[in-house]
């Protein structure tokens, strides 16, 4: 089973880089500048996946915005996708935004590929499609639970 986890070490920092570096810059051809950005040391709150015998295999962090708290940089490594990463990477973030801000707007950015992965956890799309480092996004906010 797939568990994910807040970071709390610069170690686990630097293995999460890593798996972004991979799933984004390696992955997807985003920019390595575009990828990292100053919230990554200040100002976001990091998390890693790993499998049952403690490989990482995932990524994510969440931020403060003007516009509520933002989920951000969810990334899966490629051999690891379809077995649950995802969805423990969400719900350990969604399980901390909620406890730390119950009543702010929570929102992504998601590549349309995850769109459907997103709304199956109570996501809905806003907007119309845009642009994003050259991949193509849809902003959703969550529907929290009655």
């Amino acid at each position: 089973m797939i568990t994910a986890h807040r970071i709390t070490t610069p170690a686990e920092l630097e293995q999460a880089f890593a798996i972004r570096k991979k799933v984004f810059v390696e992955g997807q051809n985003v920019p390595p500048e575009l990828e990292h950005d100053a919230f990554d040391r200040e100002g976001a709150t990091h998390y890693l996946a790993h499998t049952t015998d403690g490989t990482p295999c995932g990524a994510a962090r969440w931020r403060l915005t003007a516009g509520g708290v933002k989920l951000e940089r969810f990334a899966v490594l490629e051999q690891y996708r379809n077995q649950q990463a995802g969805a423990a990477l969400l719900r350990a973030v969604l399980h901390d935004v909620q406890a730390a801000h119950p009543a702010a707007t929570v929102y992504l950015n998601a590549q349309l590929p995850a769109v459907r992965f997103y709304e199956r956890h109570g996501f809905e799309k806003v907007g119309e499609m845009f642009e994003e480092a050259g991949i193509q996004h849809y902003k959703m906010t969550w529907q929290r639970p009655a």
